[in-house]
């Protein structure tokens, strides 16, 4: 009965474009614990099994919104109390803003990068400065194939919630994924994956950040054991300087705010700001338009 209710769930959150990978295989397991038991219904006990802390409130959450969903059909299925795992400790990180010359440092230093061929090191080149010169999330980089690029941009086939969209490319960011491009065909292998390792596959994204981290250190810009830009941080310096671009005209600002998240392929304006942080030239914009605002509604 509980894999029947999981099922449905399931199917429901994906018919919204959700993956639900992860949730399927906790749900499962609370389905095959209720099958263990004959239970037929949801109890707080459940969430209390987990071998860690953190498993724990991964668990319950996931537990809970499930729990959540039938208890709107059936008042029998209990919602735990929320918060009753605790609280994670992690805060979202605050985003390295990351300067030109520190990305031109990145991206140098990564033709250094060892590999099992000359094609490694040229994958991560032009990753990092794909990622810089477009805010593309890592995941949908890394999903790229020889016929993405495209006469009017870049196809971004594997994007969140499983939606695409193209995404227009600068002329030289054009010229460079073209320059890569040529030595990805010669370097051939059975997969059409854009960006390879010397095995011919992609990276995966935790190797990736391995390597920007191991780079980022190695320049200077983060401490052995403090914090410092990670791989996403490409994602949020794109977004802040693109916004710093458009000067002080408020109408300027709401208009590319707009077309800026379509860019990164955000379901709404709202989630872009998650990729925003201040920086002396928003701050001195921020600023500019109180004052303007204030002197005008004086007068």
């Amino acid at each position: 009965m509980i894999q029947q209710h999981v099922d449905r769930y399931i199917q429901l959150h994906r018919a919204l474009g959700k993956k639900f990978e992860a949730q399927e295989r906790v749900l499962s397991q609370f389905a095959t614990l209720a099958s263990e038991r004959d239970a037929t219904i949801i109890t707080a006990e459940w969430v209390r099994e987990a071998g860690t802390p953190n498993a724990a409130r991964i668990r319950f959450g996931r537990a809970r919104a499930f729990a959540e969903f039938l208890h709107g059909e059936d008042p029998r299925h209990e919602v735990p109390t929320a918060g009753l795992m605790g609280r994670g400790r992690r805060r979202r990180p605050t985003p390295y803003i990351l300067m030109p010359e520190q990305i031109a440092g990145i991206m140098a230093e990564a033709l250094n990068v060892p590999g099992l061929a000359p094609i490694s090191p040229l994958t991560y080149h032009h990753l990092f400065g794909l990622l810089a010169s477009t805010g593309l999330r890592i995941s949908e980089a890394l999903s790229l194939r020889f016929d993405d690029l495209t006469d009017d941009g870049l196809m971004v086939r594997s994007g969140k919630f499983g939606k695409s969209r193209l995404v227009p490319l600068h002329a030289s960011t054009r010229a460079a994924l073209q320059r890569y491009l040529a030595a990805r065909r010669e370097f051939g292998g059975a997969s059409d994956e854009l960006f390879v390792l010397g095995h011919g596959h992609a990276p995966t994204k935790t190797r990736a950040h391995v390597v920007f981290v191991r780079i980022v250190r190695q320049l200077g810009y983060r401490n052995p054991k403090g914090p410092g830009p990670r791989l996403h941080d490409l994602r949020h310096t794109f977004a802040v300087r693109s916004l710093e671009a458009c000067g002080n005209d408020p109408q300027a600002i709401l208009r590319h705010m707009r077309a800026l998240s379509t860019y990164l392929g955000h379901a709404e304006v709202a989630n872009t700001y998650w990729d925003l942080e201040a920086t002396p030239v928003l701050l001195r914009t921020i600023a500019s338009a109180t004052e303007g605002a204030f002197v005008g509604g004086a007068a």
